[in-house]
């Protein structure tokens, strides 16, 4: 949508962006994401109110504007889990003019998210991860290529990386040692234990790799000793998986979830999951896993500092 928002709309936008990126850390895409959502909404409710919206009139959106914008959204084919993201974009913005200005916002923040069905991960099973592995590393008749796959697949599994976070690594994290420092989403940093087998996967793959070591340089390098791209990865474990006879689910972020799930399975605390894979909310941990409500009650009761003293 074209149409022009209000200056005064731009300039509020433009501050709460900044404090998302320097106060909460949100990383660039997100920013985008929000300042794309943001546009949409304000120009939608300068067409449906009939001119440019300033400050005080973004306080006067009913609930009927807000219905009005959803069928809009929804009618142009928006699904309603995109939808609900949108809307709590939205929602978060106004928190923060109620806060900045006094304005009063209930008819925003009381506004309904469509329901969906939340996708739950499916991992692999312990076995099928271990194939997995093993055929990624002899898929490729080029020795270097199949040992690279196989140490990526590998610190996914091994350390519960997202690809991004294993892709991001350069020879200036070298040499390994007992853990690793990873920077996540929105910047925030995390360290997390390297196991041997996952150590010694990426050794095996540097000793014959053949693109020069240096600093700077990624430590994971494509045939003409580029980075190595995610969609390379995602092709080499959709081979194995068609050999295998796994399902399509079989994807590098399905190493991660199988990292988790298994972890938690043999015991694992729920909190020290959250830590170990960088999620802000135990909430997207107990999605992650799969992990039942009784459960997360128990490592809530446990840990939390009041619940403790009772």
């Amino acid at each position: 949508m074209s149409v022009a928002i209000s200056d005064a709309a731009r300039d509020a936008l433009a501050d709460w962006l900044s404090g998302m990126k320097s106060l909460r850390g949100a990383s660039e895409a997100t920013i985008g994401a929000y300042r794309r959502d943001l546009v949409d909404y304000l120009s939608f409710m300068t067409e449906h109110l009939g001119g440019p919206q300033g400050i005080a009139a973004l306080g006067r959106v009913t609930t009927s504007d807000m219905r009005a914008w959803m069928a809009r959204e929804r009618g142009a084919g928006l699904g309603a889990r995109s939808l609900a993201r949108k809307l709590s974009a939205v929602k978060t913005f106004y928190r923060w003019l109620a806060e900045r200005e006094g304005l009063e916002v209930t008819p925003v923040l009381s506004a309904r998210a469509p329901r969906y069905q939340r996708s739950l991960p499916r991992p692999l099973a312990e076995d099928a991860a271990r194939a997995m592995i093993e055929t990624v590393g002899s898929s490729d008749t080029r020795p270097w290529v199949a040992a690279r796959d196989a140490a990526v697949v590998t610190l996914l599994y091994g350390c519960g990386l997202r690809i991004s976070e294993a892709l991001s690594l350069t020879v200036d994290d070298l040499p390994l040692g007992d853990s690793l420092r990873i920077r996540g989403k929105g910047g925030k940093e995390r360290i997390v234990p390297l196991i041997a087998p996952a150590r010694q996967a990426v050794e095996a793959y540097l000793e014959i790799m053949p693109h020069p070591v240096t600093s700077g340089a990624p430590l994971f390098r494509a045939i003409r000793g580029g980075a190595l791209s995610a969609r390379t990865v995602q092709k080499s474990m959709e081979r194995a998986r068609m050999g295998l006879g796994l399902p399509a689910t079989a994807t590098p972020h399905a190493m991660r979830h199988s990292f988790a799930t298994h972890l938690l399975s043999a015991g694992g605390d729920l909190r020290s999951i959250q830590d170990l894979l960088g999620h802000a909310s135990l909430s997207t941990t107990q999605v992650y896993t799969g992990v039942d409500t009784a459960r997360l009650m128990e490592v809530y009761e446990a840990s939390h500092p009041r619940a403790a003293r009772r």
